[in-house]
């Protein structure tokens, strides 16, 4: 595998944490206005994105391989939480 090939390879596993993410930290930002106000789009993209990154790499440990339900499960676990967290403590 070539480092392009390897570059590629780890770009498409993290890519739907990424885009589980973005998505979810712009609906949070418009349900939740007032609340995270001082909250930028950006930074409740990223808080997700390191928590479903995270899940992503607790799936391939904890099950063996990725692309099972529970590991989709520990992604949107991932994802979700952080924002969660932030909704609480705007600010952050």
């Amino acid at each position: 595998m070539s480092p392009l090939d390897a570059f590629w390879h780890i770009a498409n596993f993290f890519a739907p944490a990424w885009a589980v993410a973005a998505m979810l930290a712009l609906v949070v930002k418009l349900l939740w206005r007032r609340q995270l106000a001082s909250t930028t789009w950006a930074r409740l993209t990223l808080a997700g994105a390191l928590g479903g990154s995270a899940g992503l790499i607790a799936a391939i440990w904890l099950l063996g391989h990725d692309g099972t339900i529970a590991g989709y499960g520990l992604l949107l676990l991932g994802v979700s939480l952080p924002q969660w967290w932030m909704t609480l403590k705007p600010g952050r």
